[in-house]
């Protein structure tokens, strides 16, 4: 059973923990390949120079990653704009990074409009301004999903 962080605009957040969760196997690979990172690089960087690293961690265990993903929003069948997804990896899990003193919820509800516009359900938020990167990661899991892939009608 997992520890059930709090519910966020209809996803549940969960503190580093690998049980119950989709993906398990892909994002133990992802949270080791962070906290690689992490111990090589430390804490202290912006964002962009751990981006590029986990990128470049992550291709080396085989994995595909994209990096600044562009993201169309729309309203009402229309175009209002786009912003960019940090990584996107095996097309499966969406990456946030941050280099900030606390997880905000506005950091959360960043990572789930992307999760929701790229129809993507497992998201994970990293923030390497931590002296543990473990303690700075949070699993996003959009409500609906089910376990053995896919989101419940």
């Amino acid at each position: 059973m997992s520890r059930r962080h709090r519910s966020v605009e209809g996803a549940e957040v969960h503190a580093f923990d690998e049980r119950d969760y989709p993906e398990p196997e892909l994002t133990g690979k992802i949270i080791g390949c962070g906290i690689q990172v992490h111990r090589e690089l430390g804490a202290g960087y912006v964002e962009k120079i751990y981006e590029r690293s986990l990128k470049h961690e992550l291709g080396k265990q085989g994995l595909r990653c994209d990096s600044q993903r562009t993201v169309k929003v729309y309203y009402d069948g229309v175009e209002v704009g786009e912003h960019d997804a940090d990584l996107v990896v095996e097309d499966k899990v969406v990456l946030e990074l941050k280099t900030v003193e606390v997880i905000l919820d506005k950091h959360v509800s960043q990572l789930i409009s992307t999760m929701k516009a790229l129809r993507i359900p497992l998201g994970l938020l990293m923030n390497f301004n931590e002296a543990k990167l473990v303690d700075g990661i949070r699993r996003v899991v959009l409500s609906g999903w089910r376990q053995g892939g896919g989101q419940d009608a």
